[in-house]
């Protein structure tokens, strides 16, 4: 394990990544971030909200590179083949990431917290870990009954020099998140403060979520 030796971490030390480079099957096959979302690319709202917490962002993505690389960041496709998952794109962008850490975000999730990178970092630091992971409220499946929070690991704050074990793990079959996290020091980090939105972190797998997600 790489311990932290700092007190704390500024957003110039942290990258960015939007993750989209996904197949979009739950959408039809269409591209997710390119899709309409109060009068902007979905994942131009991420772009923003990362690029007013972090030194650097760019994205993750497999097709339609023109349009993406139209947000003004640089655009980068799995280095692993077959649309492998979102843990393609933790890699694809820690072999590109030139800071020390990488947070990554899904591009179909438009109203994450604007104090997202602050608050993984400060937990980072504090439990001296390896990887921070979002945990947030998600609706309990009976009617009635209180929010229970659930990690969500598309929202990752990491090591960069965890590259070389990532690296290890996929060429190895590996491909689920938390089975690669669990082999690391990961502080879950609870987004249920007073004050914070309940929704930040829906994720609008159709497109009726995602206009439902309009209107909210």
């Amino acid at each position: 394990m790489t311990p932290n030796t700092q007190d704390s971490i500024s957003p110039g030390e942290i990258t960015g990544l939007l993750l989209a480079g996904g197949r979009g099957s739950r959408m039809g096959g269409i591209d997710k971030g390119l899709q309409n979302f109060n009068g902007s690319p979905l994942a131009m709202h991420a772009v923003l909200r990362l690029g007013m917490q972090v030194g650097e962002v760019m994205i993750n993505a497999n097709r339609n590179l023109a349009a993406y690389e139209s947000f003004g960041v640089p655009v980068w496709p799995d280095s692993l083949a077959d649309y492998a998952g979102p843990l393609a794109g933790f890699l694809t962008g820690l072999e590109r990431c030139e800071t020390p850490y990488l947070l990554t975000v899904p591009c179909d999730t438009p109203l994450f917290p604007l104090d997202l990178a602050s608050r993984l970092a400060e937990a980072l630091v504090a439990d001296n870990a390896e990887i921070a992971m979002v945990s947030a409220p998600e609706s309990a499946a009976e009617p009635g009954a209180a929010p229970v929070l659930r990690p969500q690991p598309v929202f990752c704050l990491l090591h960069t020099t965890l590259l070389e074990s990532l690296v290890n793990f996929t060429q190895s079959g590996g491909r689920k998140i938390d089975a690669w996290t669990a082999q690391h020091r990961t502080v879950l980090v609870p987004f249920d403060r007073p004050g914070d939105a309940p929704d930040a972190f829906f994720n609008a797998n159709t497109l009726a979520e995602l206009h439902a997600l309009e209107n909210r």
